[in-house]
């Protein structure tokens, strides 16, 4: 068998749905559209018009593309810790607000919420610009309301969550900055966006059948080679790092097309059911980084400590499943004095896939191997 990390592209997707239903938040034209999350990062602080010495908060646990996005649109940074629940210790942020920082910046980590009405209210208080990023958290929400309408502004990663060759949204709730929504935007090539497009639709007929998706990927390497030897220029979309010649390039037409086919209520509950099936499965016997599935948490994958990661996502990937090596590295140039907690999550925290794609016979699959791993669970104190 054969699971995917990341959901894949059906076929039926290149043509219009049955029935049309209502997009969610933000998808509802709400925000501006941008090749990626990290240059929308870019543009709205260059529209907020940093200056030297600014600071912006930011949690210490982090990709690294969005502290490069940053840094490049002149930024200082002063970080945050999260503990080993993806949670900040809001005593921390208060103090930290007191010394006037212009930005606040939230990652919702993997579809859970961070406390974002007591972050706001905060931020409120002091005068602060909050931004909410929900690169991990689209479909997510907080009570009633999605994450991302809490903030000033929002950012979101749409091919994080779905199956788009690239796009990042930039809302703005509260301060909105017209400049952003004329930008002189670019068009990515068809290279780059047709290739990721194939990838994506041979990761689902991999999924069904693996010995057609294993040749049809062959094909596409030798593909990919030949571009290569030709010197055909590509702009990939997923990459670690920050990449400021490709920061005016715009959301694919492509892209903004397969945002009206999906079906989004659906997404949401399999994602969910998915995580609730993984955790009944595994209950006991592995260690869950977090076993609260709050109502509103659309869920990235099914976190797990694990020992040695890197040797664990070697075997899973062996047996055909798409584990996830997850931020064990931050991006080059970002590196700085890590908490112990951050730490620990770089170095034990692993992904196992439960998205839209992930069929019940595939969850079964994934847990039974996960199971043969003889994990045993770790000390209470690793979670503290």
């Amino acid at each position: 068998m054969y699971v995917t990390a990341w959901p894949s592209l059906s076929p039926r997707s290149m043509f219009p749905p049955d029935r049309r239903t209502e997009l969610p938040f933000p998808l509802n034209g709400q925000g501006t559209s941008f090749y990626t999350a990290r240059n929308a990062i870019y543009h709205l602080l260059r529209a907020l018009r940093f200056h030297e010495g600014d600071t912006i908060l930011v949690p210490d646990y982090h990709h690294g593309v969005e502290v490069q996005a940053i840094r490049a649109a002149g930024a200082s940074i002063r970080y945050y810790t999260v503990n080993r629940r993806l949670e900040p210790d809001l005593d921390e942020v208060a103090r930290l607000c007191r010394s006037h920082p212009r930005v606040l910046y939230v990652i919702h980590f993997l579809g859970w919420p961070q406390p974002i009405e007591e972050m706001a209210a905060l931020c409120r208080e002091r005068g602060i610009v909050l931004i909410e990023d929900c690169a991990l958290a689209l479909l997510s929400k907080a009570g009633e309301r999605p994450l991302g309408t809490f903030g000033d502004y929002a950012v979101f990663c749409l091919y994080k969550s779905l199956p788009v060759p690239d796009g990042g949204l930039l809302v703005q709730n509260e301060k909105v900055h017209a400049d952003l929504g004329r930008l002189a935007q670019t068009t990515c090539g068809l290279t780059s966006v047709g290739g990721r497009s194939l990838e994506l639709v041979v990761e689902w007929v991999r999924s069904r059948s693996n010995v057609l998706g294993r040749a049809l990927g062959l094909s596409k390497k030798a593909l990919a080679q030949l571009l290569d030897t030709l010197g055909v220029a590509r702009s990939p979309a997923g990459t670690a790092e920050f990449d400021l010649a490709q920061v005016n390039l715009g959301m694919s037409a492509l892209g903004r097309v397969l945002l009206k086919r999906f079906d989004y209520e659906p997404i949401r509950q399999r994602r969910r059911n998915n995580f609730l099936r993984m955790q009944n499965r595994l209950a006991g016997r592995v260690t869950p980084l977090r076993e609260d599935l709050p109502e509103g948490t659309c869920p990235l994958f099914f976190p797990i400590l694990v020992p040695d990661k890197r040797s664990m996502v070697r075997v899973l990937r062996q047996r055909g499943i798409g584990a996830l090596d997850w931020w064990s590295h931050p991006a080059s140039a970002t590196r700085t004095e890590a908490s112990s907690d951050s730490q620990f999550l770089r170095d034990h925290l692993l992904g196992l896939p439960i998205h839209q794609d992930v069929t019940p016979a595939q969850s079964e699959y994934i847990a039974d191997e996960v199971l043969r791993l003889e994990l045993r669970v770790r000390p209470a104190h690793a979670l503290r």
